[in-house]
């Protein structure tokens, strides 16, 4: 079996407010430069829903009557599959195969690069990278967001939270709870820690407009983000 990778590409920083092209650019040469430099190796992104999810959740707890939770989910999904559709176009030939949108489904990659988007209600992207890397065997995820590392508490609100560089899923949960709901802003979903906290896998979290970080990452080097791990 080649050796895979696994990213998380957050919505944040596919879509924060639109579609962010120059991200996505850049995002498509350090993938293809990294798939042409390691022949040898495949990889997976699982798309995010960024703010057409937001945007599409908000219109809708506007308009209903009294919303709910399954609805707010499905509405997110659809976000992850026009991002993922877009990305894996962007990348042509080097990804042949359709959007992946069921985690479970037995499958090879048929090509260098396989897109993910959201699956179904009750857990974020976040969970559904999780299940492909258990698939694949990679047993460290790379999740790209809009910020550097996780810290101790959200920093628009505390002053006093502070950037955390290597974390224990133990006490990770103690951050970002036990429950999921949609649109909730976390670092990473409750659903996803508890499964990789079971597997026994690594979580670099960073931000995904670090080229050079990401880059560093792919290859094993010394990366700047925080690493959560068993």
């Amino acid at each position: 079996m080649a050796a895979v990778q696994v990213i998380s590409l957050g919505g944040s920083i596919i879509s924060p407010r639109e579609v962010d092209v120059d991200f996505l650019r850049m995002f498509y040469g350090i993938i293809t430069e990294y798939l042409r430099e390691h022949p040898a190796h495949k990889l997976v992104i699982v798309c995010g829903g960024g703010w057409p999810a937001r945007a599409y959740q908000q219109a809708y707890s506007r308009l209903a009557v009294e919303a709910d939770h399954l609805a707010m989910d499905k509405i997110g999904i659809a976000a992850t599959k026009l991002n993922a559709e877009l990305v894996r176009s962007m990348f042509g030939g080097y990804c042949t195969d359709d959007v992946v949108d069921d985690p479970t489904r037995p499958g090879a990659i048929g090509s260098r690069l396989m897109v993910a988007s959201g699956w179904k209600p009750g857990f974020s992207t976040d969970y559904d990278a999780v299940l492909l890397a258990e698939r694949f065997q990679a047993r460290t995820l790379i999740n790209l967001s809009n910020i550097e590392q996780i810290y101790s508490d959200d920093p628009k609100t505390n002053k006093k939270a502070v950037p955390i560089k290597d974390i224990t899923w133990k006490d990770f949960k103690a951050i970002v709870g036990d429950k999921w709901i949609p649109g909730k802003n976390v670092p990473f979903d409750p659903v996803a820690t508890a499964h990789a906290e079971n597997l026994g896998m690594n979580v670099i979290f960073t931000a995904g407009r670090d080229g050079e970080n990401l880059k560093n990452i792919l290859c094993g080097k010394p990366f700047k983000g925080t690493l959560i791990h068993p």
